[in-house]
């Protein structure tokens, strides 16, 4: 068990080979056998079996799930057991051969429970044993404690894993009702989230309404880093469509994403009510059952038809339930997609643009405005699309690599892309369109990266890769009329994009309770982190804040690329982000459930 709890530190703590195991791991392991051997008497070996299974399991998870998403896993995650299936794909391509090594004694474990052999017990010297196992379990019941106690109050859920030990971390969110008192939701106003935020008041925006009554196409692109943006190898272009829309329109290259747990979907809620994620689970299981204030709800108001375009099954991440509750009009998935072409989880994005054009003309030409959310999913984890999707040939360096894979799928993305682009210049439903494009998550962790990996994107960044570039995201807003070559380099997330597309159309937020900014209007912004990041995390205008216990351990990088101002994250901007989520959290969690008979958004 000792080397088991080795390997789990040395892959998500990557400090080496420790010794910490003995004092955080072990004194857990010793108070359940000493459970067993304490209550056992007939049967042991079969318990120790099944004790041993247990720990194995949830060192393995640990491990496996730190590798996906850079978190401790918690028993929460159960929640996500019914998705596994559909990314087994994903999970095993970030399997090293030598984590099996972990389920090794578990086989010799088997092979003594068959043998049936029946060990004789000597009675003579059971009270003093008794007595031997009972302090044995005092002392390390106390142990674990001492390794608790003093770590409970720590930010950073990885430093509190590493410094509680993983065992006892497990145990203590189990057990621990770490839940902050909801504020009053009358306390919750615009006013209140404006003077947290310390967002300037605007007489009159820029762009106010300059794309009123055009319609709205959100597209959100599956996995796409900022660095893709006029990225060339060897002279290949990576991005040319990309390219082209960022370059020519408005583009902000220090937007950061704000997904967890639900990734996808998360993103999907957070443009659509500028609201944070939960603090656990999916946005889309957690706050599904709220009568959401949303974008779709706000634009409806203006006479705008809404429709949301992914061409897997709507019950995936329970999006079904999340459109009622966002207030789409209609959705589409693979009931109307199709199984044609099919890469991962549904019909290719070439498929996807091709069926959602004849759509979005057929709602063009009924010459009401609409809302149209399209959602691609082709460059998806882990990047290894069929080889006919290739639109590239990678230098040999590149090959047979995750950051070699994951280029060249977006390449095919960006192919999609313009097609899809093309198709909608052709029908005229560009030119009435105002468009909004941007990455949905990363999809290069640094906990993924092999040392290959790193030395590539070294040779991409000129720099060793951070966490700034990881979460970095592209967004361009596009318009005929209305946008020109421009780049904006003040911060922003995904929360930001719902009131800086109101502006753009007209479309009153005054007293709504939202927590983004128009980013075209504001420059100063705090930007909280979830998830991806240990709780506590946050951006502004200069650097990235990683705490450790708290705001005083913490570490800062600076932003991606050339941004920020270079100074430091003070303990007031640390505080202040800390305050929004929870406001965030009190406000939705506190709205009224809704009627989904009554507000049942319809399938295609």
């Amino acid at each position: 068990m000792l080397l088991k709890s080795c390997l789990a530190y040395l892959v998500i703590f990557d400090n080496g080979f420790s010794m910490m195991p003995l004092l955080t791991e072990i004194p857990f392991v010793w108070a359940l056998f000493c459970l067993i051997e304490w209550f056992a008497s007939k049967r042991k070996l079969l318990y120790y079996f099944i004790v041993n299974l247990l720990l194995t399991a949830i060192f393995f998870a640990a491990i496996m799930y730190y590798k996906y998403y850079g978190v401790i896993v918690t028993y929460h995650a159960l929640d996500q057991v019914n998705q596994v299936t559909a990314v087994k794909n994903s999970v095993f391509s970030l399997m090293h051969p030598y984590y099996l090594l972990i389920f090794i004694d578990i086989i010799v474990f088997a092979i003594m429970l068959f043998r049936k052999r029946e060990i004789p017990i000597d009675m003579s010297h059971r009270p003093r044993k008794k007595a031997l196992v009972m302090s044995l379990f005092v002392l390390s019941v106390i142990v674990c404690f001492v390794n608790i106690m003093p770590n409970r109050a720590s930010m950073n859920e990885i430093k509190k894993a590493e410094d509680m030990g993983i065992l006892n971390y497990e145990a203590y969110t189990i057990f621990s009702k770490e839940e902050k008192e909801l504020v009053d939701p009358q306390q919750i106003t615009r006013s209140a989230i404006d003077r947290i935020k310390r967002t300037q008041p605007v007489v009159s925006g820029n762009y106010a309404g300059a794309a009123e009554g055009k319609n709205l196409i959100i597209i959100q692109m599956e996995s796409f880093q900022n660095f893709l943006i006029n990225l060339k190898i060897d002279g290949q272009e990576i991005t040319p469509n990309m390219n082209r829309l960022m370059n020519e329109n408005f583009y902000f290259s220090n937007f950061y994403q704000q997904v967890g747990q639900g990734n996808t979907s998360d993103a999907e809620f957070v443009v659509n009510t500028s609201f944070y994620i939960p603090p656990r689970g999916a946005a889309s299981g957690v706050y599904a059952a709220k009568q959401l204030p949303s974008l779709p709800k706000l634009l409806g108001e203006k006479g705008y038809n809404s429709a949301t375009f992914h061409t897997n099954v709507v019950e995936f991440w329970n999006r079904g339930e999340m459109y009622q509750a966002l207030g789409f009009d209609r959705y589409y998935d693979e009931e109307f997609f199709g199984k044609e072409d099919t890469v991962f989880f549904g019909a290719s994005d070439e498929v996807l643009y091709d069926k959602t054009a004849d759509v979005l003309q057929q709602m063009n030409d009924s010459g009401e405005p609409f809302y149209a959310q399209v959602i691609s999913m082709t460059a998806h984890h882990p990047f290894t699309i069929p080889a006919e999707k290739y639109k590239m040939e990678l230098p040999e360096r590149f090959e047979k690599t995750f950051v070699g894979d994951y280029i060249r799928s977006q390449n095919y993305a960006d192919y999609a892309l313009g097609q899809f682009i093309e198709q909608l210049k052709q029908n005229g439903v560009w030119d009435d369109s105002l468009i909004v494009i941007y990455g949905d998550h990363l999809g290069l962790p640094i906990y993924s990266l092999t040392k290959t990996d790193k030395q590539l994107m070294e040779e991409i960044y000129g720099r060793e890769y951070s966490y700034t570039d990881m979460i970095n995201i592209p967004l361009a807003i596009i318009s005929k009329d209305v946008t020109y070559p421009a780049v904006f380099e003040q911060i922003g997330g995904q929360v930001d994009i719902l009131p800086t597309v109101a502006n753009l159309l007209g479309a009153s937020v005054k007293d709504r309770i939202y927590f983004g900014q128009d980013i075209i209007n504001q420059t100063y912004n705090l930007l909280p982190q979830r998830y991806y990041l240990p709780s506590g995390s946050l951006l502004s205008d200069d650097a990235l804040l990683i705490p450790g216990s708290g705001y005083e351990d913490g570490t800062e990088y600076p932003l991606a690329g050339e941004g920020g101002k270079g100074g430091s994250i003070t303990e007031d901007e640390f505080n202040r982000a800390l305050e929004l989520l929870n406001l965030s959290d009190s406000y939705v969690s506190q709205l009224p459930d809704r009627e989904p008979a009554k507000d049942e958004a319809a399938s295609e």
